[in-house]
């Protein structure tokens, strides 16, 4: 990338200005309208911000589910939330969170969602690649959204520890999560759950496109670590997790109406932040189909 470095911002060569929001985690994205056309040398330069700061944000952009989903795509294939009932009707790829509740009583999306440090869809076999949420209606106060870089975590960690755990693998658990934290909501079927058994992932995966190592663990859909006793290996997800949250690597964003953010879940974690209730808050998500986590070591 072509680019003139201006303190902790730079310009693209398609004309992008990116400014950096932390030291290791989080960059905001100026100079484009999401909801039109993007040429393509705007789409890599977008790419190339999104890996290498792992956060993106674009404010002020009036974004539509169909253009939401338009822009997402350039980036690879969309999947809907595996519990489908969250998912548009008329744009399925576009998946509701939201604290609404329709003429029924019923609430219109997921709410209360990802409250625990986690990467989306880790517990599927291809994990999510990116994720990119659009802020509809926004509370004035809570409600933030607190994001993780695992290469800064992995990279602050004694070069032995991230040795030994190159070797492991945490286990991945879906209905187990939406057991343990998601009471509140209408229990999953049968079938849901038959989609989603455990899986099994490096706890050190290898950034496909930088080659950077990230840590690939968090305490709320990592139940355990393969092949150890389970209250051990729960232990060592909680306090891997609470490491890597520390708050030198955390970018937390404060929402806006109009706000897009987009993260790479290859390389971060995120969390919600409790709001009152009181507040109506409606977010739109696409989330980009990934490939399958894996170990390189460095230099291979």
């Amino acid at each position: 990338m072509d680019q003139t470095t201006l303190a902790d911002s730079y310009r693209t060569a398609s004309g992008l200005t990116v400014r950096k929001l932390t030291e290791y985690i989080g960059a905001q994205i100026e100079g484009v309208d999401l909801s039109r056309p993007i040429p393509a040398d705007a789409v890599a330069d977008i790419r190339d911000a999104w890996e290498q700061h792992g956060v993106v944000i674009f404010r002020d952009q009036d974004l539509p589910p169909v253009a939401h989903r338009d822009f997402s795509a350039h980036f690879g294939p969309l999947i809907g939330h595996v519990v489908n009932r969250f998912n548009m009707a008329d744009c399925p790829e576009v998946t509701i969170l939201s604290n609404i509740t329709n003429e029924k009583g019923e609430k219109i999306g997921a709410d209360r969602a990802g409250m625990l440090w986690h990467s989306d869809m880790s517990f599927l076999p291809r994990p999510s690649m990116g994720s990119l949420l659009y802020g509809v209606e926004c509370p004035p106060q809570g409600a933030d959204t607190e994001f993780a870089s695992m290469f800064a975590a992995h990279d602050a960690l004694p070069a032995e520890e991230r040795q030994r755990l190159a070797g492991l693998r945490g286990v991945h658990d879906y209905p187990w999560h939406y057991r343990t934290y998601l009471s509140h909501r209408t229990p999953l079927t049968p079938a849901e759950e038959a989609k989603t058994p455990p899986v099994a992932h490096p706890l050190v995966r290898t950034h496909p496109s930088t080659g950077r190592q990230a840590l690939y663990v968090g305490e709320g859909l990592t139940r355990s670590i393969e092949g150890m006793d389970d209250d051990a290996g729960r232990r060592l997800v909680v306090e891997l997790s609470d490491f890597a949250t520390q708050p030198a690597f955390v970018y937390r964003h404060k929402w806006q109406p109009g706000d897009l953010v987009f993260w790479d879940n290859r390389s971060t974690m995120h969390r919600a932040t409790d709001f009152d209730n009181t507040y109506r808050r409606l977010m739109r998500r696409t989330t980009i189909q990934g490939d399958a986590p894996f170990y390189r070591p460095a230099g291979h």
